[in-house]
Order: structure tokens, then sequence, then C-alpha cells
């Protein structure tokens, strides 16, 4: 949602990847080329592959494997990308002979993405998780030992497990602010959201039903990057880059990257952050009942030069009384129920 409400000019890293190059052949295969030999290099996945959201790239490049493959790609005996993926022995894996593994083209398959392996607190034990660890250890046990791989796979769970703690007790401290109706702004006074509502941000999927977050029963927020609170932006920013670092970091043998490079101990300090930010909100609050101050938000969150260029303003001005979902024909592709129920 945070690229659909703004103007394709201030986007074009979303949409680059996820509408011109999404699923093409030439994304991988370079167009005018078209070399199986050129696809088959890590960093043929580096374009899209990498940023704060989704690290993967960084997390492979500073990992082991991404280390062994760096200092050893141009030597034929190490890595032959001649021979097809299902034939290759290469020293350490790319990106390819992980995600590809023996040139099958659905990388879904061997993904943390939509699975909940990374972001949310699914149930590991469950059949269909059992199912995908199994796949990502036969892959592993090319080079590894299965019980080194389930190893790593374990301390992936026990790295989210933790990351997971840290963003719960971050949204209830933002969320307890809301409730309580010191959130400044509130979601009243803010200019509509991506949608042409006033929905909280982090109301996210069937989450948070009540009038206190704004929409009926069962509608959806999304993270907001822009036109929200401080202590907003923080929560996006601890789940939605630092969490992800997390995770990556783990999943691709980049312990340091998980821990330092604004992994676990960013989203200590993005903790820190909406903690003082909560204090110092109550503690204004406090003051402004004893003395008798009704605090009227500042105008600048409703609207601005590029406050009225989001689609929320304008779905309001044109199409009074509709909503983003109004006018979209069909808005399954706007649903934020990413996983089915069953998976999680």
């Amino acid at each position: 949602a945070w690229s659909i409400e703004r103007p394709p000019g201030d986007t074009a890293g979303c949409t680059f990847c996820h509408t011109s190059s999404e699923e093409r052949c030439s994304t991988c295969h370079q167009r005018h080329q078209f070399d199986p030999k050129v696809a088959r290099r890590a960093e043929q996945c580096k374009t899209c592959h990498w940023g704060k959201d989704h690290r993967d790239w960084e997390a492979y490049d500073i990992g082991l494997h991404g280390v062994v493959y760096q200092v050893n790609k141009w030597k034929p005996e190490q890595f032959d990308f001649s021979k097809k993926l299902s034939d290759a022995d290469y020293v350490g894996p790319t990106c390819q002979y992980c995600h590809m593994r023996g040139g099958h083209h659905n990388v879904q398959r061997f993904g943390t993405v939509y699975t909940s392996m990374g972001m949310s607190m699914a149930d590991r034990g469950a059949p269909i998780w059992n199912e995908k660890r199994d796949r990502w250890v036969s892959v592993c046990d090319d080079c590894h030992s299965p019980r080194f791989a389930r190893e790593q796979l374990q301390a992936l769970d026990e790295a989210v497990k933790d990351a997971g703690l840290k963003y719960r007790e971050t949204f209830k401290v933002a969320e307890d602010l809301l409730v309580d109706g010191v959130l400044d702004p509130m979601p009243k006074d803010l200019c509509p959201d991506w949608s042409g509502q006033h929905l909280w941000s982090l109301k996210i999927g069937a989450y948070h039903d009540g009038e206190a977050y704004g929409g009926k029963t069962g509608e959806s927020g999304e993270f907001r990057m822009s036109n929200c609170t401080d202590v907003e932006r923080l929560c996006f920013e601890s789940v939605g880059y630092f969490q992800t670092y997390i995770y990556k970091g783990m999943a691709h043998g980049s312990w340091n990257d998980a821990t330092y490079s604004d992994g676990s101990f960013g989203m200590d300090r993005w903790l820190v952050n909406v903690k003082q930010n909560a204090s110092r909100a109550r503690r204004l609050a406090t003051l402004e009942k004893k003395v008798g101050i009704t605090w009227q938000p500042e105008e600048f969150w409703k609207t601005g030069e590029w406050l009225d260029e989001l689609t929320g303003p304008y779905i309001v001005k044109n199409h009074p009384g509709k909503t983003i979902l109004d006018l979209c024909p069909d808005p399954g592709w706007l649903d934020t129920h990413h996983a089915p129920a069953e998976e999680v």
C-alpha cells in the first residue's frame, strides 16, 4: 500500500520490479544476450533483491556462502557456469543453486516470503512447515549434514522468536497510546490514508477490531511510511526493516548482519525510541489536562503539496463516499491477508 498510495515518480524502485520486471524471462536472462551462464550468477538477482525491506543480496553477500562465491567466482574449476544447475558442483552455493535447485523456476519453493517462516510466529511443527523444512534440508545436505541444516533452521527460529518479542512489545506501546487517545495526531486528524479512509496504520488484517482503531470490523489498515506519527513509523521500520534483517541474515548464514547491521540491535534502538515517545506523549497529555488545554493537531497533518499527491486525498476529493476498494474492479489484489489461515 505504501507504493499504491504514492505518485509513480516516488516509487520507481517498487514499480520497476513488481510490474515491468516481475515474472519475465528477460529479468534474469538479460535481454539481447539471454545466456544461461549469466542467469546462473548470483549478481543477476541483485537488481531487485536488495534493500531495506528485502535484504537478500546483502545477507548473502556478507554471509559465509557469499564470501566463498565472491573470492572464487572467476575460477572455472570452482564455479563452472556452463553446467546446468542440476549438474553443478560449485564450491559454494549461489542464489540460483539453492532457490532454483535443479533449474526449477518456482523460486517460492525455497523462499520465506508469505510463508510465515520469517516474520510470523507460526507453528513450526505444523505439517506444512515440516514439508517445507525437509525440502530446505534436502538442498543443504548437498554440502552439509542434515543435522547441521536442521540446527541452522532452529537457530533461525530462535532469532525470529526473539525478534517477535520486541515486535509485539513495540506495537503494544503504540496501541496503548492510540486506545488512550494520546497518539498525536490520531488517525482522524490525518489526511485520508491510502484507501481514502482514516484507519489506524497498524490495524493490520483482522487485528484491532474496534471503533478506537477506525473502520468497521474486519477492515484492515496498512503500514504507512508517510503522514503518520513518529511512533507508527518506528513500528513500521522495526518490523519492515530490522526484523527483515534478522531473518534474512539468519537464513543466509549472515549472523553478524542479523545482530549488528540494524538487526537485533536496531530493533532494540527502535523499541527504546517508541517507549521514549510514549513517555513524552503521556507526560504532555497530563500537563495539558491539568492546565485545561485542548490541543488541536497542526493543519500540516491534513493537507500540503506533497500530501495532496497521495491517493487518499484524491479519492475523497474526486469520489466522495468511496474508497479505493470500491473503485478497484478486482479488490482481491489488495488483500492484506497474505498467508491462508491454514498455513499460519
